[in-house]
């Protein structure tokens, strides 16, 4: 009887073992959920955010999402922007997190490269693995000559260290060309775009 019970408590161990990491598994699985946003609440978000003017969102938005799976944060806001070789960027926006209350934040940045025109733009910014609120703020460096294009709106890639941001954009104006440069997210708003 006590050598059954040993070969059963053995056994009972070794499927403690192997389910445990499962379990573990699934447990961060869905805690990344809770802490992330599905392509549908993002789509709906940003629909109601930009509004009618937006035919080519839906396959911006499958697009990053194919490129970097689900978001753990967004920005909302406006900018403005000019250049004539050497550009600069203005915006501000909310940015939002589950379980946080919203924030406000600030960009700016220069930019320089075969460019030309202004714009003013509404900005739809998904963010990927963000550790909390303050290591936005921080320079985001990105090539916007290279960015994905649909029916008027546009999105390209920053990035610094593991924080990707993917800011989509639509709006009015004329500006054409490519350009590389950087975007400083600050807490308050500033003039000097360094």
């Amino acid at each position: 009887m006590k050598h059954f019970l040993n070969r059963t408590l053995a056994a009972a161990a070794v499927l403690a073992m192997l389910a445990g990491p499962q379990a573990h598994g699934a447990e961060a699985g869905k805690a990344a959920e809770d802490d992330t946003f599905d392509e549908q609440t993002i789509l709906e978000t940003a629909t109601g955010f930009f509004g009618d003017t937006t035919k080519g969102l839906a396959k911006v938005i499958q697009k990053v999402f194919q490129d970097q799976g689900r978001p753990n944060g967004f920005i909302t806001g406006e900018e403005g922007s000019g250049a004539f070789i050497v550009g600069l960027r203005y915006g501000n926006g909310m940015l939002n997190r589950k379980k946080h209350a919203p924030r406000k934040v600030y960009w700016q940045g220069p930019s320089i490269g075969f460019d030309v025109g202004g714009n003013a733009s509404k900005v739809f910014v998904l963010i990927y693995h963000l550790q909390g609120p303050d290591s936005i703020f921080q320079r985001f460096p990105g090539i916007e000559g290279t960015f994905y294009f649909v029916a008027g709106v546009g999105v390209n890639y920053q990035q610094s260290g593991k924080i990707i941001l993917a800011p989509i954009r639509t709006g009015v104006g004329l500006r054409a060309g490519a350009n590389i440069g950087y975007l400083h997210y600050t807490r308050k708003h500033s003039w000097v775009p360094f």
